[in-house]
């Protein structure tokens, strides 16, 4: 298993990280450095600066990783049996008179302590 990791892990993957932090910054600088620029031009810049340090951290090991993950996700919600509207609509109504019947018993709780205070305050 460990070998696995090992053979994975590129010789470059630091650099690379290096690469995308350093792409960021620039983003960050370049951002406030133009800012008397269009906002559009300066979000345009953003994203294209975010597409390719993306690209460069995708690369990397700890990239592939994440993107192997992320279509495990995307097939696991497909798996999913999803509530139908009346299912949730119901489950919605349950929960609004629960919290409703809570918050009514700690109002009437609250209000019989404020009267049981003031008695003894005077």
């Amino acid at each position: 298993m460990n070998s696995k990791v090992s053979d994975d892990v590129s010789k470059f993957d630091s650099l690379k990280w290096l690469v995308v932090i350093a792409i960021v910054a620039v983003g960050v600088v370049g951002n406030s450095v133009y800012a008397n620029e269009s906002l559009l031009y300066r979000v345009l810049a953003l994203i294209a600066l975010a597409i390719v340090a993306g690209f460069v951290a995708l690369q990397t090991a700890k990239g592939k990783a994440f993107f192997r993950l992320f279509k495990e996700a995307k097939n696991e919600i497909r798996k999913v049996v999803w509530p139908t509207r009346q299912e949730t609509l119901q489950t919605t109504l349950i929960v609004v008179v629960a919290v409703l019947i809570v918050g009514l018993l700690l109002w009437g709780l609250d209000s019989l302590l404020g009267w049981v205070v003031s008695g003894f305050i005077g």
